[in-house]
């Protein structure tokens, strides 16, 4: 594999270079490729422009249907109840 040394890197650039390398738990090389690769058109900016929701939902778990919906019909009674009581 072909090895460039790249010189003149500006504070902005080196910051987001080292942003995406923790981010993506990847080394400054692998970071500055990956970067590179965006910028040729060779690899899309796959999260760029997601929503930060969108971003997350690997690391949601699921919840059954019935046990939402056990958690919203016991969200609306306390809401009743709340509602009720004088103040």
């Amino acid at each position: 594999m072909t090895q460039l040394t790249l010189r003149g890197f500006d504070p902005e650039l080196e910051k987001r270079l080292r942003e995406l390398a923790a981010r993506d738990h990847l080394s400054l090389n692998k970071a500055a490729l990956k970067l590179m690769r965006r910028g040729a058109g060779l690899e899309a900016a796959s999260e760029a422009g997601q929503p930060i929701g969108d971003r997350l939902k690997r690391f949601a778990g699921r919840m059954p249907a019935a046990e939402a919906e056990r958690i919203d019909q016991a969200i609306d009674r306390a809401r009743l109840e709340d509602m009720e009581r004088p103040d």
